[in-house]
């Protein structure tokens, strides 16, 4: 048991990281202006913290609608974490299609920009929690 619960913790520990390396890459993109590649990058810091909270309760889950909902399955419906954090969920992961599949579409930097400070308050609330429940 104290192995599992390591060996969660360390997962936890690698998927914050990433979200970490999202967030700044997500950053210097805006900052570039290579908005398309800001979106891509503040959804996967979302995605990985996601990832990070599932660690805790030993959910796995590999496809991108499959983290989205278990993430408000057994954190958003039981109120561990707001509502609003799965709405800023949303909005990435659509945002992130757009950006990445729709070839014709513009994206707006004050679109990227709001993206990147959802991710920023998301990974910023999945640390907190993870700190609270004594993962981090």
């Amino acid at each position: 048991m104290v192995e599992e619960v390591i060996a969660r913790r360390y997962e936890v520990e690698l998927y914050i990281s990433h979200a970490d390396e999202m967030l700044r890459v997500a950053e210097h993109n805006l900052a570039d202006g290579f908005y398309s590649s800001a979106i891509n990058r503040a959804y996967y810091a979302i995605f990985y913290a996601a990832n990070a909270l599932l660690s805790t309760q030993g959910l796995s889950r590999s496809k991108h609608s499959g983290v989205i909902a278990a993430f408000r399955q057994h954190f958003v419906k039981p109120g561990l974490i707001g509502a609003e954090y799965s709405r800023m969920y949303g909005q990435l992961m659509d945002d992130r299609h757009g950006a990445d599949y729709e070839l014709e579409t513009d994206i707006e930097p004050e679109q990227a920009a709001v993206d990147v400070e959802y991710a920023h308050q998301f990974v910023e609330r999945a640390r907190q929690y993870l700190r609270q429940e004594g993962w981090l």
